[in-house]
């Protein structure tokens, strides 16, 4: 099952509505949405800095994780960025393959 590393920052409006539902009711709510997709959230955690949240799910396609994407954003509650993670069997596979590339301006 694909795994993704998902990075948000809250809005003012996102913020308001931790300080309401708490860290424990942001984290069911991100479970709710992740198990709708038939997924599984394996880690979420709040940090300092430029993100407020750090979230690992594992979701059964990327038209999964799009769907929940634009779903988030939509509400303007928070902006995030999702990234496709890889097993390290995933990229020995990835280096394995032959790509026929030509730089610019090479012959």
């Amino acid at each position: 099952m694909p795994k993704f590393l998902i990075q948000a920052t809250y809005t003012s409006e996102g913020t308001k509505g931790l300080l309401k539902d708490g860290a424990s009711g942001r984290r069911a709510a991100v479970e709710q949405v992740v198990t709708d997709q038939g997924g599984t959230v394996e880690a979420m955690y709040f940090a300092f800095g430029e993100d407020d949240t750090v979230i690992i799910i594992d979701l059964p396609d990327p038209v999964s994780m799009a769907a929940i994407s634009l779903a988030v954003k939509a509400s303007g509650a928070l902006r995030t960025r999702a990234t496709p993670l890889l097993t390290i069997e995933e990229i020995d596979e990835a280096a394995r393959r032959q790509v026929a590339f030509r730089s610019p301006g090479k012959q």
